[in-house]
């Protein structure tokens, strides 16, 4: 069986060369340039009337990066995964969390005289 000839093989609907006459003309740009504390320089091109963000993340570390190349923002502090018991413990006392914990036993026993179920 011979190959027909199908002009439109390997393409896809609405393919075809995007030149500025389909598109448009492109907005005038600039490049603004972002450094990080890991000494990495990142180009970002922007339009020229855009604001130009102070800092941009990193897409080689991910750290923030500044406009400033002598200097760029420290690494973000990571603060270490913390417990429900440990966000507990800052916000009370040891004396306190007596306090509560005998209230809640004597509440208890009350209830078990009173004959009340507990689940």
């Amino acid at each position: 069986m011979a190959g027909g000839g199908n002009a439109i093989r390997g393409s896809r609907v609405g393919a075809g060369p995007m030149g500025e006459a389909e598109r448009g003309e492109s907005a005038p740009r600039q490049n603004v340039s972002y450094f990080c504390s890991q000494e990495h320089r990142t180009m970002i091109a922007f339009a020229v009337e855009a604001q130009v963000p102070d800092s941009w993340d990193c897409p080689r570390c991910g750290l923030p990066a500044s406009l400033d190349s002598d200097n760029p923002p420290p690494p973000p502090k990571i603060e270490p995964y913390k417990t429900h018991l440990a966000y507990v413990k800052e916000r009370r006392s040891d004396a306190e969390a007596k306090d509560i914990l005998d209230e809640a036993l004597q509440t208890l026993r009350t209830r078990r005289k009173n004959g009340e179920v507990i689940f």
